[in-house]
């Protein structure tokens, strides 16, 4: 029993070890991770039933953690205070449980939360440990034993809650995903605080936390003068510094760890205070301190750029001004320029240039890579300051009309040793048609050489260049292709050098390590002559109908030297391998296929060679279908048009769908009324809204949007909504001008000047504000209105008197709220003692008339609280009514005309002050005034006499002793005599303008004194000046008139004809004729008219010499006017005259004998005849006519006589006309013509033999006259593409007809000639010939045949017809309709075609009639076709017969059927038939058997 019990103690004590090493374990698990207090207690038991006493001591052991053995040492990963793994450690701390718990009481400040989190989640499932006790029993008894059996129970209890507590402190088992405790809540802040966010995470492992604002990451580290991110015990925040109006967002917190993920959203409010100013350009913005130089900088960016617009290959330069406060000596900010958000680096295209205080960024020979988003951002020790713009550059002009403009952004990818993959952008504008590929050139850097490297365009952008040189370096440019041609090509490409990347990397990298001196060789297996192994992984990278590229992995085994590779294939559905690259193995692990049959499926292999041999083949890449494997992009959403400036627009679309690698979309836009489709923009844009600059103002535009991928253009979105061009409505601008209108003791009235712009709305109200002033001390605004106010003054009330206030207006609008005015001066709020002005004085009438008068007054003598600033007229009819306003508005002038008086009706007239307090008392009253004109009272008048001088001129006929003309303007005396000079003379005055201008614009007045009220005004508007000084200038400097100037003619026998009219003139009028400034005269060489009726001035000159060049001029003198004309001949214009002459004058020579009306040319018919036509004059009965060909005279009896005919004076030569030789001798006796005169198929209309110099000459006695036509080269190729014209132009519209074979797509021509091009094109792609589609000519039927047509054989069918020029087109769409009928009459034809083939026939072996005698034997084989083999019957007199003794048939082969009748008699006499049969129809082949007895038949004879 004692055995059986220490055996027992031995075991708890090895479990207690066992567990205390598993929590040595567990506790270095993890990194930082804490230790919890664990307890031991005494357990006692004892039993009543048992007899012998137990004694038991109580002993606490200390038992030491095991020690790791050596082997089994790990490695713990170590993590910096950002949780960051930032390597390995290896622990070697040891303790007891007593250490243990001293470190757990300690409570130590680095305990990490995520140590605390475990221990708490490891303490829920500790159960208590047992001290050690120590045992010691006198006697074992069965109750002993069956307690010993209970405590091993009990053990294997305690070692499964151990086993079980393990597995729960795996921490795979306790993770779980992250949890918002406490989540960030929503706040409102007034701009400039600082505002924090907070929540609680929680989750296992501890998650990460990031902020985003409006779903942007916000990068804190960046940023750290905005924000600042803290993470302690799961707490989190992010704290926003200085808050701005930018700063109201959404603002979400991300919590992320390997179970999940999970998230919650605040939302950040910012507030501005009405009473903050705008910050100007030059206000101060928030910076940090600089320690280094113990300042902050402020940055301010002026004269900044606007948004730019060039053209390619032009030079562009934007800058903006800088200044840097305060200044520190050698100090320089650092100045960046970026577009797009990417560093500027400078190159050949990119300059930048800090002068100090400007920023200057220069484009050279731009492209349309330079478009962009352009910033400038200004770095500082104490923060930065950006300013961005956009440049557009635009396209320039193409050299040929409807060709594309130039691809973009050309970029190499994947560069190796002989292979390079080339991409770029698609351009903007395609041309007149759609762009149908592209060509790539590649030059060698170092040469000007440009080789193209594809023959066939390539509609995808991108493209696989190979054969490259290894080592070298190479730049590539792109170029597009429509039908009009090609464009200009792109942008050249960065250098890409042709070596393998890890080669490349190596070069990038430099040496490794500094070169120590020392050389170690080793010695390494020798690998030269062995086979290198297979090549692995071999897939397909790309793949569309043009072309598949392969690219693979080398081999491991490879040899000292290189290696290179076979590429094979192998078409699906075959076992042979094909080896595509026999001559010249490649070098790079990729290599692009070309020339595979679109819609075949291929497998692809490799194998690598050196010089030691040719490897295994890799494996096979499978099918692989040839075809496009990139879609194009579907139409963008539809484009909504938003107003912005009075040149830009905002335009905003629905992002393309289900679109792989989308490259960008480009925006168009078209003026309403129009056809033509602008670009906006020539690179295109990712995001889904632009904002589309240089736009007209007020047009009326519509926009749509196109998307592009390496595929191509998608549809164009559908246009959007016409808008009108002019800028967005915007909060109206600030009023001004606010003063006090009126002071009491509690309120005061203010008003203000409406502001300048409305912000293209109309204004709606104000809001008044208000604040105290103390000395300089001033208080916070407060709003005085809660409505707006409809009026530009304002009662503030409820105001403290003697206190100093402010005011300043906001004006408002649909829009908003405009900025405040300007603050008032300080206003004290007191009782005004002055108020309303006085009386004006001095009133009086002048130019009384019977409609009207001007009353005239004089200021009054005080004016209120305020100056006056206007006046009010009342009128009233003498003892009729009270008074009425004479105008609504405040006069500012001393003077008022008042209108719409009666005649003979008298008036009285007052007049009453206005200042900014109101309007005061009337004038005294001015009248009864006599609306009646005086008799002899003249109005002012202006003249301008012949000298030109403009004077104003009144008159007065009632002049009195001491009477005189008192001029004034606008009703005050002339001041400045410089403008005018007073002549008066007798009873007239002149007032004369010295230097008429702007200046004098106004109202001028004359009274004359001591007279019964004559005076007169004129009144000189800018019009009117205008007027006037046109009519002197007119008598300064009077001028002749001319219709039209000299101009010059050319007669008849070469004459010369100078000429002129004269619009206007008088009899007195004389012409001088004058040749380069020398007068002529009228002679034998110059004849002079001058019809004055007519005012035509005529002189001709018979011939032009050389002495002739130079300037005609005709001089009239018609009094004092004057009038010149010229005519200028020289140089080559004069010189091409003279030729012009001479030859007039050889023509006239020429047409008095036999000559040619209209020379020698070609013409071709619509039947196709090129015909040779001249037409002739002049000519007689006897005036020869000779033809000649080649120099040689065609006689009578030449063939081509016969085709020479003339109709009236028409002469024509038919080339192609056929003659037929006939036989001069007849033979006599023969029946048959000969053979010549059998007539011959027709020939060529024209051919080469038909070339040569023909040529006509006219002769008789009064001279004669040639004419030639060149028939060869340049002249046959014109008489071709005529004829070629003609025949296009016969070509009716392409119709169709099906066989049996297919479809023929055919047009008939009224001739066709052997050198005439005809192309099919199918989906406007050029059809190639082939077994299945051939095209072909017979006779004048144009025609493409396509044998065995399918479903891809559907489509638009074009035939295009070379006309000399262009081509003419006759297209046939061949879907539809139109494909249903063909396809179906062809599958009948062909069905048809086939049933006759195999039908059942009696093809031969029977004879008609058979004549047998009796008793003979009857033996018959007939030959029988048929597919399937035909059922065969045997038919007598329409009785099938049936095989038996007497008849016995056979049918064998298939194809031979026989009948044999043994002795046969007269009875067998009848009609057979032989009769097949099978499923496509039935044939009999009959024959008449006769039988005759030889006896009766000599009976008979």
């Amino acid at each position: 029993m004692s055995r059986s019990l220490q055996v027992t103690q031995k075991q708890q004590h090895q479990q207690q070890e066992t567990q205390q090493h598993h929590y040595e374990s567990s506790c270095y698990l993890s990194t930082k991770s804490s230790v919890s207090k664990q307890s031991f207690s005494t357990y006692k038991s004892s039993s009543r039933r048992q007899k012998t006493s137990v004694k038991t001591e109580k002993v606490q052991e200390v038992v030491k953690l095991s020690p790791l053995p050596k082997r089994a040492k790990r490695t713990y990963l170590a993590m910096d205070l950002d949780k960051e793994v930032i390597g390995y450690v290896v622990p070697v701390f040891r303790a007891n449980h007593d250490v243990v718990r001293g470190l757990m009481e300690a409570h130590e400040d680095d305990v990490t939360e995520e140590g605390i989190q475990y221990v708490a989640m490891r303490n829920l499932f500790v159960r208590e440990s047992r001290e050690a006790m120590e045992v010691k029993v006198e006697k074992k008894s069965r109750t002993k034993h069956v307690r010993e059996s209970a405590e091993r129970l009990q053990m294997v209890k305690t070692m499964e809650e151990w086993s079980e507590f393990r597995k729960k402190m795996n921490p795979d088992s306790l993770t779980h995903p992250a949890e918002f405790i406490v989540k960030p809540r929503g706040q409102t802040v007034w701009e400039g605080k600082t505002v924090k966010l907070h929540c609680t995470v929680a989750g296992w492992p501890k998650p990460r936390v990031a902020w985003y604002k409006n779903n942007v990451l916000i990068d804190a580290k960046a940023h750290t003068e905005k924000y600042a991110v803290e993470s302690n015990y799961n707490m989190h925040s992010l704290e926003i510094k200085n808050c701005n109006f930018l700063d109201t967002a959404q603002y979400c917190a991300s919590a992320l760890n390997v179970k999940g993920e999970a998230s919650s959203v605040a939302t950040i409010v910012v507030k501005r205070f009405q009473e903050e100013k705008e910050a100007g350009p030059l206000d101060p913005k928030p910076h940090g301190f600089c320690a280094e130089h113990g300042v902050t900088f402020y940055t301010t960016i002026i004269d900044k750029f606007e948004v730019a617009f060039g053209y390619e290959g032009e030079t562009l330069s934007v800058g903006c001004s800088v200044i840097i406060y305060p200044t520190v000596k050698k100090y320089q900010p650092e100045v960046v320029w970026y577009r797009n958000s990417v560093p500027l680096k400078p190159s050949k295209w990119v300059h930048t240039h800090w002068s100090g205080d400007r920023a200057t960024l220069t484009l050279s020979h731009l492209n349309k890579e330079d478009e962009g988003m352009y910033t400038l951002r200004v770095n500082t020790k104490s923060g930065f300051d950006t300013y961005s713009a956009y440049v557009f550059v635009r396209d320039a002009d193409v050299e040929v009309e409807g060709v594309p403009v130039a691809p973009l952004d050309v970029r190499c990818h994947d560069a190796n040793k002989d292979y390079v993959v080339v991409t770029w952008k698609q351009p903007a504008v395609e041309g007149s048609s759609s762009i149908l590929g592209y060509y790539i050139d590649r030059c060698e850097v170092g040469t000007h050489h440009w080789a193209q490297c594809n023959d066939t365009p390539v509609k995808y952008a991108r493209f696989p260049v190979t054969g490259l040189v290894e080592g070298h370096s190479y730049i590539f440019r792109v170029r597009a292709l429509n039908k009009a041609g090609v464009s200009r090509p792109s942008r050249v490409s960065d250098a890409v050098v042709a070596m393998d990347p890890s080669d490349r990397a190596r070069l990038r990298a430099g040496p490794s390590a500094p070169f120590t001196g020392m050389i170690k060789f080793t010695e390494e297996d020798c690998t030269v002559g062995v086979v290198p192994g297979e090549p692995s992984d071999v897939v397909v990278t790309e793949a569309t109908k043009s072309y598949v590229v392969l690219a693979w992995k080398p081999p491991v085994q490879r040899g000292h030297e290189g290696v290179m590779y076979y590429i094979e294939k192998c078409m699906s559905g075959t076992d042979t391998w094909q080896r595509v690259n026999t001559g010249m193995p490649v070098k790079s692990p990729r290599f692009a296929l070309f020339d595979l049959a679109e819609g075949k499926s291929y497998s692809f292999r490799v194998r690598c060679c050196n010089s030691a041999g040719v490897s295994e083949s890799s494996g096979s890449t499978g099918d692989i279908t040839v075809g496009d494997k990139l879609d194009l992009p579907s139409a963008p959403g539809n484009p909504v048009v938003c107003r912005n400036t009075d040149t830009s627009v905002v335009v905003s679309w629905g992002a393309t769908k289900d679109v792989s690698h989308l490259v960008g979309y480009y925006i168009e836009c078209n003026v309403v009324g129009t056809e033509d489709w602008m670009p906006c923009n020539n690179k295109p844009v990712k995001q889904t809204r632009f904002v589309c600059h240089g736009l007209t103002t007020g047009a009326n535009y519509v926009f749509r949007v196109k998307a592009v991928n390496a595929a191509g253009y998608s549809q164009s979105s559908p246009n959007s909504d016409a808008v009108v061009v002019k800028a967005a409505i915007s909060t109206p601008g600030k009023p001004s001008g606010v003063t006090l209108l009126e002071a009491v003791k509690d309120y005061m009235v203010v008003g203000w000047t409406a502001p300048a712009s409305n912000g293209g709305a109309d204004v709606r109200g104000y809001f008044v504000d208000y604040r105290t002033v103390k000395g300089n001390v001033v208080g916070k605004w407060h709003e005085m209105n809660h409505q707006a106010l409809t009026t530009t003054s304002y009662k503030a009330e409820n105001l403290k008197e003697n206190v100093i206030y402010q005011f300043q207006v906001r004006a408002m609008n649909m829009a908003g709220v405009s900025k405040a005015s300007l603050a008032s001066a300080a206003l004290e709020c007191k009782e005004w003692t002055i108020t309303l002005p006085g009386a004006p004085v001095g009133l009086h009438v002048l130019e009384v008339r019977d409609t009207s008068a001007v009353v005239l007054w004089e200021p009054p003598a005080f004016n209120g609280r305020t100056p006056v600033n206007g006046y009010y007229t009342d009128i009233k009819e003498a003892g009729k009514g009270g008074w009425k306003a004479a105008h609504e508005k405040a006069n500012k002038k001393k003077y008022m005309k008042v209108t719409g008086l009666k005649a003979g009706a008298s008036y009285m007239f007052r007049v009453r002050a206005q200042n900014l307090v109101g309007v005061g008392k009337p004038s005294a009253v001015l009248g009864p005034i006599l609306a009646q004109t005086h008799p002899g009272n003249m109005e002012i008048y202006v003249d301008v006499d012949d000298d030109g001088v403009i004077s104003m001129m009144f008159e007065c006929s009632e002049m009195n002793e001491g009477s005189e003309f008192i001029w004034s303007k606008n009703y005050q005396a002339i001041t400045d005599t410089s403008r005018l000079t007073i002549v008066t003379e007798k009873g007239k005055s002149r007032a004369i303008f010295n230097s008429p201008s702007l200046e004098d614009l106004g109202t001028f007045s004359c009274v004359v004194t001591n007279t019964d009220g004559i005076s007169s005004s004129y009144t000189l508007t800018e019009e009117g000046l205008k007027r006037l000084l046109d009519i002197s200038h007119e008598h300064k400097f009077p001028v002749i008139p001319f219709k039209n100037e000299m101009a010059m003619d050319l007669l008849e026998k070469g004459r010369v004809r100078f000429w002129t009219r004269v619009e206007k003139l008088t009899s007195a009028c004389q012409v001088e004729y004058a040749f380069n400034d020398t007068i002529i005269s009228q002679g034998k060489k110059y004849t002079m008219n001058f019809d004055k009726s007519t005012g035509i001035i005529e002189m001709f000159m018979d011939s032009l010499e050389v002495t002739d060049e130079g300037t005609y001029t005709f001089d009239l003198v018609d009094g004092k006017a004057k009038g010149t004309t010229s005519l200028v001949l020289i140089g080559d214009e004069f010189r091409e005259l003279q030729k012009k002459s001479e030859f007039e004058r050889a023509e006239w020579v020429r047409k008095q004998g036999p000559h040619f009306v209209e020379y020698l040319a070609f013409t071709v018919t619509p039947e196709c005849d090129v015909l040779l036509n001249c037409k002739i004059g002049n000519v007689k009965p006897e005036t020869e006519i000779t033809w000649l060909k080649e120099y040689i005279e065609i006689a009578e009896d030449d063939e081509d006589a016969h085709k020479i005919e003339r109709k009236d004076e028409v002469l024509t030569f038919n080339i192609g006309k056929w003659v037929i030789k006939q036989e001069k001798k007849k033979e006599k006796g023969r029946k048959k013509p000969p053979a010549d005169d059998i007539p011959l198929p027709p020939r060529p209309k024209i051919s080469k033999q038909d070339a040569g110099v023909y040529e006509v000459i006219l002769r008789d006695e009064r001279g004669k006259d040639k004419s030639a036509f060149n028939l060869t080269d340049a002249g046959y190729q014109a008489v071709m593409n005529e004829l070629f014209r003609v025949i296009a132009t016969s070509s009716s519209v392409v119709q169709v007809v099906s066989t049996e074979h297919g479809i023929i797509l055919y047009s008939m021509v009224t001739y066709y000639d052997q050198d005439l091009r005809v192309g099919w094109l199918h989906k406007d792609a050029k059809i190639a010939a082939s077994e299945r589609v051939k095209a072909g000519v017979t006779g004048e039927q144009l025609w493409l045949k396509i044998n065995e047509p399918t479903e891809k054989d559907k489509g638009k069918y074009a035939m295009d017809i070379f006309d000399g020029k262009d081509g003419v087109k006759r297209v046939f769409d061949l879907t539809g309709r139109a494909w249903e009928e063909a396809f179906e009459e062809f599958q009948r034809l062909k069905a048809a075609a086939i049933a006759e083939r195999n039908r059942a026939r009696v093809v031969g072996g029977l004879p008609d009639v058979v004549a047998i005698q009796e008793g003979k034997s009857l033996n018959l084989t007939g030959n029988v076709w048929g597919e399937p083999v035909p059922e065969v019957c045997w038919v007598k007199n329409d009785k099938e017969l049936v095989s038996d003794d007497r008849y016995k048939l056979k049918f064998e082969h298939g194809k031979f059927a026989s009948i044999t009748i043994a002795a046969v008699t007269t009875a067998d006499s009848g009609k057979y038939a032989l009769v097949v049969k099978n499923k496509y129809g039935t044939e009999a082949g009959e024959f008449t058997v006769s039988v005759y007895n030889p006896d009766e038949v000599e009976k008979k004879d």
